[in-house]
């Protein structure tokens, strides 16, 4: 079996789907979170990074970088990413969109005039969001009217990017309330044993 280092700081961000294919999947690994303020980033890891960044994947002493590679890989090595070439691309899609969505949120969080982030934070919950969720409640429609997931007959990392989305617009019910295919397969992904275990235990973060 490989031997699988997850490297990213002490946050869910872009890290946290990784961690839930690991969870999901029963694969072992070792999950390094590096506190900056203690002086562990960049230390001595931005130097081993390919774009002197995180998080990056080290797979028996070999390094991969870029957040969705990691995940993609992931994804593919444990069954996850879709049955053909063209549910692959489906997922992919679907993970791209909350990429657009995580971007968006970030906009808002780092912002530090106070009157800025309140306008940029009030038109992604008005607008943005729902825009984002609405296209997303419509992809979901089409696999077999909503009911299982989104795509295919099975589990792939497009959902789990749903149940971590959850977190990511404010871990509150609050957000998927005009869309209920959304709302019921994000409660069922995030019910399932592995899952529900990991976020009970998992360290706490604010993001």
């Amino acid at each position: 079996m490989p031997s699988y280092k997850l490297v990213y700081f002490n946050a869910r961000g872009q890290a946290e789907v990784s961690r839930l294919l690991f969870k999901v999947s029963g694969k072992p690994f070792e999950d390094v979170r590096l506190d900056a303020e203690k002086g562990d980033w960049p230390g001595e890891w931005k130097a081993k990074t390919p774009f002197g960044q995180l998080p990056i994947l080290i797979v028996d002493g070999k390094t991969i970088g870029q957040s969705k590679a990691v995940g993609r890989y992931l994804a593919r090595e444990f069954n996850l990413a879709g049955k053909s070439n063209w549910d692959q691309a489906r997922v992919d899609m679907i993970i791209d969109a909350f990429d657009d969505i995580g971007g968006e949120v970030y906009k808002f969080t780092v912002e530090k005039d106070a009157a800025k982030k309140a306008e940029l934070s009030e038109k992604f919950n008005s607008e943005t969001l729902p825009r984002h969720l609405g296209c997303l409640e419509n992809i979901l429609k089409e696999n077999k009217g909503g009911k299982g997931f989104f795509v295919g007959d099975a589990l792939t990392w497009a959902d789990l990017a749903l149940a971590n989305g959850y977190d990511l617009v404010g871990g509150t019910d609050a957000p998927f309330a005009k869309f209920p295919l959304l709302a019921d397969l994000c409660k069922r992904v995030r019910a399932t044993t592995k899952i529900a275990d990991w976020i009970k235990t998992r360290a706490q973060s604010p993001y």
